[in-house]
């Protein structure tokens, strides 16, 4: 049964839900992501609110109706504080400090007919579950073992024999809220929760405490912790006994609602991921550009309701690339002027610089094997190494920290200066002394035009060319450039190095959270070379797609921050 035919004596909320379903399944959040290539993350930010606006109205008491004939709190109250006195009397529990009393300008919300605020030390009380090492733990057993975030593992032995709240202690999960069942052990990463079982219902209490967010009051070290002294403080509203049972069932079945709602959202999302993929794999499979003006009309005509994320667009912006240095982008002319003259161009051109001392002469690289070319080439292109078409390929070096300024001398770029494959010197900007720059760090001076890329990762590859905003420019030895012996090439190699297709054959060095790739790797990499007006036409088309790409995704943040925004909107009314 859908979310949207369950509407059969609903209640303003389920009304709110099943009206609004398109708002809450469609507002949606990009979620940051590390790696090139690696698929976007999203967050259902709709249904995000909705779970928490369903708490929300729980615990102030506007999920279900009050009863006047229910036990009102004060009596819980009454009988909590007479049983822990009882306690301390018998010496079971130590006596606590006295808080303050809960002022006016405390108070959140008015409260329902027949509930109190409290604070929580004066309804629960929290003690430190048991150590148990992975040497004592017998993972044979058949009783949970509760950490911070949930069951650890299994042991063969309890320390709680009833269904118990715990909360975790310390760590990333401090503040998490998990019930065990009647028989568990619970471990010093979290808190036993002691409380009167007849005046506090369990469940209610585990949501209650979820919508304190207790994660909110660690100690902000370095090592999230909380403890008593964070917890007992908080202000809570308490409902009668009987409406907190009336409270779970409804925030149960509202949750239900919720997670179908999700299932229904994520199963959507993942259909049009698979079709999107499927779409772009024609393109790139297109035998010929003939083929590929057919599957593109196909796809092009559907853009609205095929690339709805950032990661679709993202993957479409990919494609292009891919099917431009493929040669499938645009017509080859058997007029053009072949790559393989134009190679030789650049081979002479090289040459004569290293006999007029302008440029070193590198140790050579070795030819390119036929096994090492990355596709068949289409008429007229050829292959050639970064390293014979560029000069010395390189990269920068770190000068003294007192060469560094703020505000004046020559742009330094790092690796976080690459972002969207441009130059973002905004973001953290450095200058290092100019006198510095031009006779200590000659060998990393970049100019207009140059194509930078990082080789320590993660994420590997991210490329940029240096704008002419500064004349010169200096880099850190995390980037690597790559200077054409003609000028006119660096725009197709920015639009090669983008597509990525070099990652995938490179070899990294380095361990798997801290990847790189030599400078002799990054001279090595293998550029397929098409003519060079064949280069103007690809890199002119290439412009204009992606112009249309990233005109889908403004319009698709427009779209999503609309959602977001009537999201919200809906909260801030229902409460």
């Amino acid at each position: 049964m859908s979310v949207e035919s369950q509407t059969t004596n609903s209640s303003p909320i389920e009304n709110l839900i099943t009206e609004h379903i398109d708002i809450w399944s469609s507002a949606i959040k990009r979620k940051s992501s590390s790696g090139r290539g690696s698929s976007k993350k999203i967050e259902l930010y709709g249904i995000k609110k909705l779970r928490e606006l369903i708490l929300e109205l729980a615990v102030r008491g506007k999920l279900v109706a009050q009863d006047a004939s229910d036990e009102p709190a004060s009596a819980l109250l009454e009988r909590i504080a007479h049983e822990k006195a009882q306690l301390v009397k018998e010496g079971k529990i130590k006596k606590q400090k006295p808080l303050p009393d809960i002022s006016e300008d405390e108070k959140p919300f008015e409260l329902p007919e027949g509930w109190s605020y409290v604070r929580l030390q004066d309804i629960i009380h929290i003690s430190s579950g048991k150590n148990l090492t992975s040497k004592v733990m017998n993972q044979n057993g058949s009783v949970p073992v509760f950490g911070g975030n949930g069951i650890t593992g299994y042991h063969d032995k309890s320390n709680v024999s009833k269904r118990t709240l715990v909360i975790g202690r310390v760590g990333f999960y401090c503040g998490s809220i998990h019930i065990t069942p009647r028989l568990a052990w619970v471990t010093d990463n979290a808190f036993i929760t002691n409380f009167n079982s007849g005046c506090i219902y369990i469940d209610f209490l585990s949501w209650l405490l979820k919508s304190a967010n207790l994660n909110e009051n660690d100690s902000a070290t370095a090592q999230p912790v909380i403890s008593g002294r964070k917890i007992y403080p908080i202000i809570v509203a308490l409902p009668p006994i009987d409406e907190q049972h009336r409270i779970v069932a409804k925030v149960d079945e509202l949750m239900a609602l919720c997670d179908q709602l999700e299932a229904q959202t994520e199963s959507s999302l993942d259909a049009n991921q698979t079709l999107v993929t499927v779409l772009l794999d024609t393109l790139v499979n297109s035998q010929n550009v003939e083929e590929l003006a057919e599957n593109w009309t196909r796809i092009s005509g559907h853009f609205d309701t095929l690339f709805t994320t950032e990661h679709s667009i993202d993957q479409l912006k990919q494609t292009i690339l891919q099917l431009a240095v493929m040669g499938k982008l645009v017509e080859q002319n058997p007029n053009d002027e072949p790559a393989c003259v134009l190679l030789e161009r650049i081979a002479a051109e090289k040459a004569d610089l290293i006999k007029q001392g302008k440029i070193k002469k590198q140790k050579p690289l070795p030819d390119i094997t036929g096994e090492e070319k990355p596709f068949d080439l289409p008429e007229g292109w050829d292959v050639t190494r970064l390293d014979d078409i560029c000069f010395g390929v390189t990269s920068g070096s770190t000068p003294p920290k007192d060469k560094f300024d703020d505000k004046k001398g020559v742009p330094y770029l790092k690796v976080y200066n690459i972002k969207e494959q441009k130059i973002a010197f905004d973001y953290r900007p450095q200058f290092i002394d100019i006198e510095h720059h031009r006779k200590k760090l000659t060998r990393s001076i970049l100019y207009p035009g140059d194509v930078v890329m990082n080789i320590v990762g993660p994420p590997l590859g991210k490329i940029a060319i240096i704008p002419d905003s500064f004349p010169e420019w200096n880099c850190n030895q995390a980037i690597v450039f790559f200077r054409p012996i003609e000028k006119i090439l660096n725009n197709y190699i920015y639009t090669y190095l983008k597509s990525a297709r070099f990652l995938d054959d490179i070899e990294l060095i380095g361990t798997a959270g801290q990847d790189n790739i030599s400078i002799t790797k990054s001279r090595s990499i293998i550029l397929p070379m098409p003519p060079l007006k064949e280069q103007h036409r690809i890199v002119a088309k290439v412009d204009e797609l992606m112009a249309i790409c990233d005109q889908l995704k403004a319009q698709l943040s427009e779209a999503q921050t609309t959602q977001l925004n009537l999201a919200d909107a809906l909260v801030e009314q229902a409460l």
